[in-house]
């Protein structure tokens, strides 16, 4: 199997940590490695280093080398500009299928937290065993929510149709159909249902045939892919397939083809899976105590509880009487908003585009 990882993301609900230029997959937002490092470490437990690719921006791909060193050269996929999830994943399957049209890939973001490693390898590859029988399928492995999450997107199963893993032990599902993020009423239904899944477009399919998905739904993408191809791996071509990405549509993978196509199928899963999307899921993620402080840096508080306290430059943060906020504080910018108000973060830094006089703390 070739894994995807896609590196390309901007992070910015995690700013003040998260910037245009290191994002937070290159940052070390949780423990001692960055969220990337850990994703690949991850996969490095099951695959070889010449199987996995990264996806990255040309404004990362310097940080990804440094970060990945291991990482054989011609496995580092560049994009010449952003085109958002569609572009990203068939560029990286048109470099894929120059050595192995025929090969099963898993898309994997880089910025996900796993607790259950062994876990989500046996479901990796009972995925990739489903496509094996099912070719021209694709199946996309769903998480069973734990809580009613109001930020992900959703799947709702249909029929088993078939058993995948050792023993038959992964029951695969048609997908009845996609939810977009629900209110909190709407996912505590989810939830009681049993039939919905959160949706972390982690996604398994045959080289090939997903390739051709791009000529059903994204035509577009398909026909400059294919003249892309014919460019890739010769010298001096670069400006040739720079030209014709910077013509792709910006498209979603989730929008662009997975909710069109009809050859879907879907795998539930619980590996104890997290989006390090906002600053509230750094919070749960290292402390499933909502009373407990999390501090990285020097802290010093009375009467302080379910704060997360991040203190990048040596400064001291000290507290008085706050309860449920996050602190984040770097040499030049302080966030603080209620760990509530997480999502709102992408929302701040949307202001800070606004005006040219912030342009330095982007």
């Amino acid at each position: 199997m070739k894994a995807i990882i896609l590196a390309g993301g901007t992070g910015t609900r995690l700013w003040p940590i998260s910037r245009r230029t290191n994002p937070k997959q290159v940052e070390a937002i949780i423990g001692d490695r960055t969220l990337l490092q850990a994703t690949y470490a991850r996969l490095r437990r099951g695959l070889a280093s010449s199987d996995i690719v990264v996806a990255v921006s040309a404004e990362q791909q310097e940080a990804v080398r440094r970060q990945l060193p291991e990482l054989p050269r011609r496995n580092l996929v560049v994009e010449p500009c952003r085109r958002d999830t569609a572009a990203a994943i068939g560029f990286a399957l048109s470099h894929v299928a120059q050595e192995d049209p025929d090969g099963i890939f898993v898309t994997v973001n880089s910025d996900a937290y796993v607790r259950d490693e062994n876990e989500y390898h046996r479901v990796i590859a009972a995925a990739g065993q489903a496509v094996a029988m099912r070719p021209d399928h694709t199946v996309l492995v769903g998480l069973r929510p734990s809580y009613p999450e109001t930020g992900y997107g959703y799947i709702r199963t249909g029929p088993e149709v078939m058993r995948s893993g050792d023993g038959g032990r992964y029951p695969v599902h048609a997908v009845d159909r996609f939810v977009e993020k629900p209110d909190l009423v709407t996912a505590t239904g989810y939830l009681q249902d049993g039939s919905y899944l959160w949706n972390p477009t982690l996604i398994v399919g045959q080289v090939g045939a997903f390739l051709e998905s791009f000529a059903r739904h994204l035509p577009e993408h398909h026909a400059l892919f294919g003249e892309m191809a014919g460019l890739l791996g010769h010298k001096g071509k670069e400006r040739e397939i720079a030209a014709r990405f910077a013509r792709l549509p910006i498209q979603s993978i989730d929008y662009g083809i997975l909710e069109k196509e009809r050859r879907l199928l879907v795998l539930p899963a619980d590996f104890g899976w997290a989006d390090v999307g906002h600053w509230r899921a750094v919070k749960e993620i290292l402390s499933d105590d909502d009373r407990q402080n999390v501090v990285r840096g020097e802290h010093v508080g009375i009467e302080s509880s379910g704060n997360l306290l991040y203190s990048l430059s040596g400064k001291l943060i000290a507290t008085a009487g706050i309860r449920d906020l996050v602190v984040i504080e770097t040499e030049d910018a302080i966030l603080v908003c209620p760990k509530e108000r997480a999502q709102d973060v992408k929302r701040l830094v949307g202001e800070l585009q606004k005006d040219s006089r912030y342009e330095r703390f982007l």
